[in-house]
C-alpha cells in the first residue's frame, strides 16, 4: 500500500496490525553516462514494488535527497546533489517523530549509498539512524515522563530487546544489501553489479548506447545482464521478507 493513496482507515488498520511502515532512502548521483542518477533510489523504490505483491507493506514516499556527495563527480552538468547530513538528521527526525504519533510502532528505512561501510556508517544512513533514535527517545520521554527506563515496568526490558520487542526497534535502517549479499554478488558503482540491478529492476533507467568505459568504476559494466541483475533481486527480497515480517 502507498502511503499517500491510504484512507484513514487503512493507516489504522495497518496500525492495529503492525503492518512494516516502510521508508525508500536515496540520493541523486552521478553514476556515469549510461546509468540514471536516481539509480540508487530507485532500486529501493523497484524491489518494495515487486516486495509489494508478496507481502503486505506500507510504502511511505521516497526520499530521494540524501547526501550524494561529490567524489565520484562534479555536480556540474552531471547531476549530482548533495544534502550534508547535518542538514538531513533534524528532517529525519521529525519524520519519524510524526509516524510515531501516528501509531506506527514498525518503521523500516532501506538505503542503497556507500552501504558497503554501513556497518561503519556514512553520512545519509548515520543521518537517518541518528535521527530515528533522537525521535523514539524523545517520544518516549513525553509518552512515559522522564525516568521511564528506570521505572519497574521496564524490569523486562532486556528479555524485550533479546526478541526484538523494545521501543529501539520501532524504528530501524538498513542497506538494501546486506555483507552476505555482497558476498555474493558484485557490489560497485554504476559497474556490472549496479547495471544488472538496474536492467532488471528499472530498465528504462539504463542506456548503454551511452557506455562510457573511461571512468574506472564502471568499466565492468559492459557484462551486464538482466539475468544477473536478477540474481540480486531474489536475495534482496528474501532477505527483506525476513526482516520485515
Amino acid at each position: 500500500m502507498r502511503y499517500e493513496l491510504m484512507l484513514p482507515h487503512q493507516i489504522r488498520d495497518a496500525i492495529d496490525r503492525a503492518l512494516p511502515c516502510v521508508l525508500p532512502i536515496g540520493v541523486l548521483e552521478y553514476h556515469s553516462e549510461h546509468l540514471a542518477v536516481g539509480m540508487d533510489t530507485l532500486a529501493v523504490n523497484r524491489t518494495l514494488e515487486r516486495l509489494e505483491s508478496e507481502m503486505e507493506i506500507v510504502i511511505l514516499p521516497s526520499f530521494h535527497y540524501g547526501a550524494g556527495s561529490y567524489a565520484v563527480a562534479p555536480s556540474e552538468r552531471n547531476g549530482t546533489v548533495q544534502v550534508g547530513g547535518e542538514a538531513l538528521a533534524p528532517f529525519a527526525k521529525d519524520l519519524f517523530a510524526s509516524l510515531l504519533k501516528i501509531g506506527f510502532r514498525n518503521i523500516h528505512g532501506i538505503v542503497h549509498h556507500q552501504s558497503e561501510n554501513f556497518w561503519q556508517g556514512m553520512p545519509t544512513d548515520l543521518a537517518f539512524r541518528t535521527a530515528a533514535r533522537g525521535a523514539i527517545f524523545d517520544f518516549l520521554d513525553r509518552s512515559r515522563g522522564e525516568g521511564w527506563w528506570g521505572n519497574e515496568a521496564m524490569s523486562d526490558y532486556y528479555a524485550q530487546h533479546a526478541n526484538h520487542d523494545d521501543p529501539f526497534s520501532w524504528i530501524r535502517i538498513h542497506p538494501l544489501m546486506d555483507e552476505a549479499i555482497i558476498d555474493a554478488y558484485d557490489f560497485d558503482h554504476a559497474g556490472v553489479g549496479e547495471t544488472s540491478l538496474m536492467m532488471a529492476l528499472c530498465p528504462e533507467g539504463v542506456d548503454m548506447t551511452k557506455f562510457d568505459p573511461k571512468p574506472w568504476y564502471s568499466r565492468t559494466a559492459t557484462r551486464a545482464t538482466r539475468e544477473y541483475g536478477e540474481k540480486a533481486v531474489a536475495l534482496i527480497l528474501e532477505r527483506l521478507k525476513r526482516i520485515l515480517k
